[in-house]
C-alpha cells in the first residue's frame, strides 16, 4: 500500500510548510487534481507552475499554493505526495447568485453596488469571504463619518446547490448623533457668535433654517475648521492655528459635545508686492492688475484671486498652462507681510485644431464661423470663451462647452474641442392650438432660424386664431457676407380684428414688404435698418372720441364704406448690444435694444416710434440655476408736421397696449391703459359715456423683475428645456394728447373708469408664477398671475398658457 506523506498543508499565501518524514524533494511524474466543480482541469493546471518532471521541495511547492490561491478560485489549497504523484486539492470559491440590501437609507443600492464592484464583489464572481468582515468595517466607518455611531452592517451568506452563495447586507443604520453644543476657545478678537455663524454644523437650529444642520458630520467639521481658518486669513490674522479639536460623545451616543481650540495671533498688513520670474515683457500691465494695495490688511482670498487674475492675463497671450504662486514673507516684528508674487509662464501654446461634436443638423461652417480663436494662432483664453459664448448665443443648442486636449508628444500645441448639444430652433408644423390670448388657432408652414443647419433663418407661414389671418413669408441670411453683414427680406399679410383682441371695435387689412440688412460694429454691439412699404385698409371703426381728430383728417365723407386706406413707406434702424451668454433662456449678462421707425414724408401717415428695451441676468450660483434677471421697456410714438390745418398724430392702430405674456401678465392681453370714451344724447344733452374697451396709448413704459429656479421634479437632462421663474411686473400704457379736463364733466355712463390717461402713475402691478418648455411641437408657456394694482374696469386672468408662442 501507498504511503501517503503530507508536504504541504492548507494555507493562505503565506501560510506554513509543514514536511513529515520524507525525502525533500522528489521528481513530479504526474499530477492529479481533486475537488474541481467551476473551474476547468486545464485552467488549475496552466496555473499551477508546476510541470511533469520537475524536481520540487518545499520552496516551489509554496510558491504553487501561493499562485493558486491568487487566481481569487480557491479558499482552500492542500498539496500532498503520493510516491511520485503530486496531488492537488482544492475548495473553491462559491459562486455569488444574487445580492441584496435590507434597511439602508443613508446609502443608496447604486452606491453599495459600485462599493462592492470596487471590491471585486458582484453577481457571478467567486465570493472572497476574507473581503467581507473588511467591508462590514468600512461600511460602519461611513455611517460612523456622518454621526450615526450606533450602525451596524452584518454580511448574510446563504449556502446554495451547486457551490453558490445568496450574499445579503443588512443595516440597521440607528439615529445620528446630534451636535449639543459648539465652544471656541481661545477667540479675544471676534465673539463666539461671530464664528459660530460661519459654521455649517450647528447646536441649535430654528426651524425657518433650512440650511443649517446639527446632526454631527466628521467630514463637515473639517470643512468648517477650514472654513473658520479662511475667516481669520482674511482679516488679516496670517498667524492663525487650529491648536486643537475635542470631540466628547454622550453614553448612548446620541449627543456630542465639539470644542476648538484656537490661537489668534496678531493682525498684519501688507507691506509690499513684487512680481519675479518671466513677466513676458508686460510686468506693467500685470502690476496694474493686481487689487492688492500696499499698507492694506492681508486676505489670503485677495492672494488666491490676484494668482487667478494673472494666470487668466497670461492666458490671454498663449501661455495656457502658466504656474503663478505667491510666497508671503512674513515680518513678526512689524506685523507687515511682503508678497513675493513668481511666475513662470511656461510655453505659448498654440492651437493645431478645432474640432466640433454634436452637431448633427448645423454644419460644421456654421460653427467655425461663430469662431474668435482660430487654428494655427497662438491660443487666448479671451478668445476661447467668445467663441463659446457666441455658439450659446445662437439659439441653435441647448449647452456648448469646450475642452482643451494637449497634443500627445508636444507640449506647445493643443486642439479645441467643441461639444455642442442641439435644441429645436424652429418648427415644421400644421396643426391646432389655443392660447387665453388668441383662442384657437389654426397654423401650418415652416419657421426655422437654422435652416438645413446652414444657420439661415426662413419662414413661411400661415395662420387664424380669434382675432388675426395672417400669411407671412421672410427670409434672412445672417452672414450674407464673410463679415457677418445680414441680409433678408419679408412679404406679409395680415387682417387683424381689434374687438377679438380686447380692443376697440376696427378691422385693419395690412399687406406689406420689408427689405432688411445690418452688421456688427464690434463683438457685443449690432446695428440694423430696413425699408418697408405697407398698405392698411381701415374699417367698421365705432368713432371713439379719443381718436375723433384722427378721423378728421383722413376720413373720406364722400365714401359709404367708412373704410380708409393708407400707403406708407417707412424707414426703421436698431441698435443692439448683448451680452448674454445664451440665445434661449439667458443665465447671465445683459441686453440693450434701442429701435425707431419713422415714415418718408409726403405720405398718408407721417409718425414715429422709438422703443428702448433692457434686461439682466444675474446668477447666483456657479451653476446658474438660480438667477435673478430684470426687464424694462419703454416706448414712444407721435405724429409729426401736419396736413392742412392739422397736425399728424399717430394712427391709432399703431398704439401700444400692455397686458398678456410679454408686458404685465394678469391681465388680459391688451387691455391695460386708456379706455375708450364715446359721445351719446341724455335727454337732449350731448355727454359722455366710458366703457371698458381698451384704445391704448402713444406712451408705454413696462417692467419686470423675475426669480428664476430649476424647475421642479425635473430631471438634470431635461432642465435646459425648462424654465421656471417667479415674477413681479408693473406697467403703464397712457396718452399724451388726452385732456382729462374737456371729458371729466360730461362724463355721465360708466364714468367710474374714466381715469386722467394722459397720467404715466397710472401704473397695474401683478405678481406670479410662469414655466416655459421648448416642447418638440413649439414654444408652449404657462402663467399663474395675480393683479396686485388695478383699476376699475381692467380684465384680468389667474391662468393662462400660450402653444407656439415664439421667444
Amino acid at each position: 500500500m501507498a504511503v501517503k506523506n503530507a508536504l504541504v498543508l492548507s494555507c493562505l499565501l503565506g501560510a506554513s510548510l509543514t514536511v513529515q518524514a520524507a525525502p525533500s524533494t522528489f521528481t513530479v511524474q504526474d499530477i492529479q487534481v481533486d475537488g474541481l466543480q467551476r473551474v476547468t482541469l486545464g485552467a488549475a493546471l496552466l496555473n499551477l507552475p508546476i510541470r511533469v518532471g520537475d524536481q520540487v521541495d518545499s520552496v516551489s511547492l509554496a510558491g504553487a499554493i501561493k499562485r493558486l490561491y491568487a487566481t481569487g478560485n480557491f479558499e482552500d489549497v492542500q498539496l500532498y505526495r503520493d510516491g511520485n504523484v503530486l496531488m492537488v486539492q482544492v475548495k473553491e470559491r462559491p459562486t455569488i447568485a444574487s445580492i441584496e440590501f435590507s434597511g439602508n437609507k443613508d446609502i443608496k443600492e447604486e452606491q453599495l453596488t459600485q462599493t462592492l464592484e470596487s471590491s471585486g464583489i458582484r453577481v457571478g464572481e467567486p465570493l472572497d469571504r476574507t473581503m467581507l468582515s473588511s467591508l462590514e468595517k468600512g461600511l460602519e466607518d461611513f455611517y460612523y463619518g456622518v454621526g450615526k455611531y450606533s450602525a451596524k452592517v452584518k454580511a448574510i451568506v446563504t449556502p446554495l446547490p451547486r457551490n453558490r452563495v445568496d450574499l445579503k447586507l443588512t443595516f440597521v443604520e440607528g439615529q445620528a448623533a446630534k451636535i449639543q453644543q459648539i465652544n471656541i476657545v481661545g477667540n479675544q478678537v471676534f465673539p463666539e457668535e461671530k464664528l459660530l455663524s460661519q459654521l455649517s454644523l450647528k447646536d441649535d437650529v430654528p426651524w425657518w433654517n433650512f440650511t443649517g444642520d446639527q446632526r454631527y458630520q466628521k467630514q463637515k467639521l473639517a470643512g468648517d475648521i477650514e472654513a473658520l481658518r479662511s475667516y481669520y486669513m482674511d482679516r488679516g490674522y496670517i498667524r492663525f492655528q487650529q491648536e486643537s479639536t475635542q470631540v466628547s460623545m454622550t453614553p448612548d451616543k446620541k449627543g456630542v459635545y465639539v470644542t476648538l481650540n484656537i490661537k489668534e495671533g496678531e493682525q498684519y498688513k501688507i507691506a509690499g508686492i513684487q512680481l519675479k520670474g518671466d513677466l513676458i515683457g508686460r510686468g506693467g500691465e500685470m502690476q496694474a492688475l493686481i487689487p492688492i494695495e500696499s499698507g492694506s490688511t492681508y486676505s489670503a482670498s485677495q492672494v488666491t484671486h490676484t494668482e487667478e487674475v494673472l494666470s487668466k492675463f497670461l492666458g490671454r497671450y498663449g501661455y495656457a498652462y502658466p504656474k503663478v504662486a505667491t510666497f508671503p514673507q512674513i515680518n513678526d516684528q512689524t506685523k507687515e507681510v511682503e508678497l513675493i508674487v513668481n511666475i513662470e509662464p511656461g510655453p505659448r501654446v498654440y492651437v493645431r485644431n478645432i474640432n466640433f461634436t454634436g452637431n448633427v443638423t448645423t454644419k460644421d461652417e456654421v460653427l467655425r464661423r461663430e469662431m474668435r480663436q482660430m487654428e494655427g494662432t497662438w491660443l487666448s483664453s479671451d478668445n476661447v470663451e467668445q467663441s463659446k459664448t457666441r455658439l450659446n448665443r445662437l439659439g441653435y443648442f441647448e449647452t456648448a462647452e469646450v475642452e482643451t486636449k494637449r497634443v500627445p508628444g508636444s507640449d506647445d500645441q493643443v486642439d479645441l474641442d467643441f461639444k455642442v448639444k442641439e435644441q429645436p430652433a424652429g418648427s415644421i408644423n400644421a396643426g391646432i392650438g389655443y392660447g387665453t390670448e388668441s383662442g384657437i388657432s389654426l397654423t401650418a408652414g415652416l419657421q426655422q432660424d437654422n435652416f438645413m443647419g446652414t444657420g439661415k433663418k426662413i419662414g413661411i407661414t400661415a395662420s387664424t386664431n380669434d382675432y388675426s389671418k395672417n400669411v407671412d413669408l421672410s427670409y434672412t441670411d445672417p452672414y450674407f457676407t464673410v463679415d457677418g453683414v445680414s441680409m433678408g427680406g419679408r412679404v406679409y399679410y395680415n387682417k387683424f380684428s381689434a374687438k377679438d383682441a380686447n380692443i376697440v371695435d376696427y378691422e385693419n387689412e395690412t399687406i406689406g414688404l420689408r427689405v432688411s440688412s445690418g452688421f456688427p460694429v464690434n463683438e457685443t454691439n449690432r446695428l440694423d435698418f430696413s425699408v418697408g412699404v405697407e398698405q392698411n385698409k381701415i374699417s367698421q371703426v365705432n368713432a371713439y372720441l379719443q381718436i375723433q381728430k384722427f378721423w378728421d383728417i383722413y376720413a373720406d365723407s364722400s365714401d359709404s364704406s367708412g373704410r380708409v386706406k393708407f400707403d406708407v413707406v417707412d424707414f426703421t434702424a436698431g441698435w443692439t448690444r448683448s451680452t448674454l451668454n445664451k440665445g434661449m433662456f439667458p443665465t447671465s449678462g445683459d441686453r440693450q435694444r434701442l429701435n425707431g421707425k419713422i415714415t418718408v414724408p409726403g405720405m398718408d401717415l407721417q409718425y414715429y416710434k422709438l422703443n428702448f428695451e433692457d434686461a439682466h441676468y444675474f446668477p447666483i450660483d456657479n451653476e446658474h440655476k438660480w438667477v435673478m434677471a430684470g426687464k424694462f421697456r419703454a416706448s414712444y410714438g407721435n405724429g409729426y408736421g401736419s396736413n392742412g390745418d392739422y397736425d399728424h398724430t399717430l394712427p391709432f392702430f399703431e398704439n401700444y397696449f400692455a397686458g398678456g405674456f410679454d408686458t404685465v401678465r394678469g391681465f388680459k392681453s391688451n387691455t391695460v391703459g386708456p379706455k375708450a370714451l364715446y359721445r351719446a344724447n341724455d335727454f337732449g344733452n350731448d355727454v359722455i359715456m366710458g366703457t371698458t374697451s381698451s384704445v391704448g396709448g402713444n406712451a408705454l413704459t413696462v417692467a419686470s423683475f423675475e426669480f428664476i429656479v430649476p424647475t421642479p421634479f425635473a430631471s438634470e437632462s431635461y432642465q435646459p428645456q425648462l424654465r421656471t421663474s417667479f415674477f413681479v411686473d408693473a406697467g403703464s400704457v397712457w396718452d399724451t394728447t388726452f385732456n382729462y379736463d374737456v371729458y371729466a364733466d360730461r362724463c355721465v355712463s360708466g364714468c367710474q373708469y374714466l381715469i386722467d390717461y394722459s397720467d404715466p402713475a397710472n401704473i397695474r402691478v401683478s405678481a406670479g408664477m410662469t414655466m416655459q418648455w421648448l416642447s418638440p411641437m413649439g414654444p408652449l408657456v404657462f402663467t399663474l398671475a395675480r393683479p396686485l394694482k388695478k383699476y376699475e374696469g381692467d380684465s384680468t386672468e389667474f391662468f393662462s398658457f400660450n402653444i407656439g408662442r415664439t421667444f
